[in-house]
């Protein structure tokens, strides 16, 4: 399946910024299960490309003269397979993804709530993390204005209400807990016959050797549908845009990523013709 993607931040501050940094995870890299066909980074200031710890494709982007805003537009066309691939190469070790973090720390009742997928014959089965997943989407359903970016793992299992971050952190840890590495991921998902406006993030699980997809939001345990950005231990290692800046006053932010099917748009106009 061909996706087109456009992903477009713009911040805009109260005050003049003197200056500022930003760390853009916004390029995809080639995998197993997905193939970048073409890829743009629109950017102002100057632009330093790197890979960070974890392999992912890191962008550097400093503006060093006052400004008033900053635009970043991510664009490109990517092709996923519409069979599973896990990912099995490793540039860190797996065990890596058991260490925890302020935003993946358990709570007395996410404890509770995960005793119940331990077993006795060692580490649970894919199967068995599914079964996870979708009691945590009954027990967290999806709502937005709940939580915020800061709110942690434990924030929002005790709010019982969450978005996509807080149900990745929340299967993340409790993955952890029960012995299995779970790291975060960022990327896109592409919806079905409606485009999809917003960058999203789900979880991978290491079972069996390879890295699982878990994208508790929308129920899915396979990786066909989704366009990776980056993985780490939370959304702080995988976050597509985060930044630093001096002065500016108050901060606000507006962001949009429309994903469409390639193929199907293009049958649908071959057949209108």
């Amino acid at each position: 399946m061909k996706l087109s993607i456009d992903h477009v931040t713009d911040f805009s501050y109260d005050t003049e910024v003197a200056h500022s940094i930003q760390y853009l995870r916004l390029t995809p890299r080639q995998l197993p299960g997905q193939k970048v066909l073409q890829w743009q980074l629109d950017t102002p200031g100057s632009v330093q490309a790197t890979t960070d710890a974890y392999g992912n494709k890191l962008h550097v982007c400093t503006v060093d003269q006052p400004h008033r805003g900053i635009t970043i537009r991510a664009r490109g066309t990517a092709e996923i397979s519409e069979t599973e691939i896990p990912e099995t190469e490793n540039r860190v070790p797996p065990q890596v993804f058991l260490r925890t973090s302020e935003l993946t720390e358990m709570s007395e009742s996410m404890r509770e709530f995960t005793r119940g997928f331990s077993t006795e014959k060692g580490q649970p089965e894919r199967h068995q993390l599914i079964e996870l997943m979708t009691a945590l989407l009954e027990r967290i359903p999806y709502r937005p204005g709940i939580t915020h970016v800061q709110s942690s793992a434990a924030d929002a299992f005790a709010q019982g209400f969450g978005v996509c971050q807080d149900h990745s952190h929340i299967f993340i840890a409790c993955c952890r807990w029960l012995g299995i590495p779970a790291r975060y991921v960022s990327g896109y998902l592409h919806a079905g016959d409606d485009q999809h406006i917003a960058s999203h993030a789900w979880a991978e699980a290491w079972v069996n050797d390879a890295w699982y997809s878990f994208d508790i939001s929308n129920g899915l345990a396979t990786n066909n549908r989704h366009l990776k950005l980056a993985h780490g231990i939370d959304y702080l290692d995988a976050s597509p845009v985060r930044g630093v800046r001096w002065g500016g006053g108050n901060e606000s932010m507006r962001a949009y990523a429309l994903v469409d099917q390639i193929d199907r748009r293009q049958s649908e106009e071959q057949a209108q013709q």
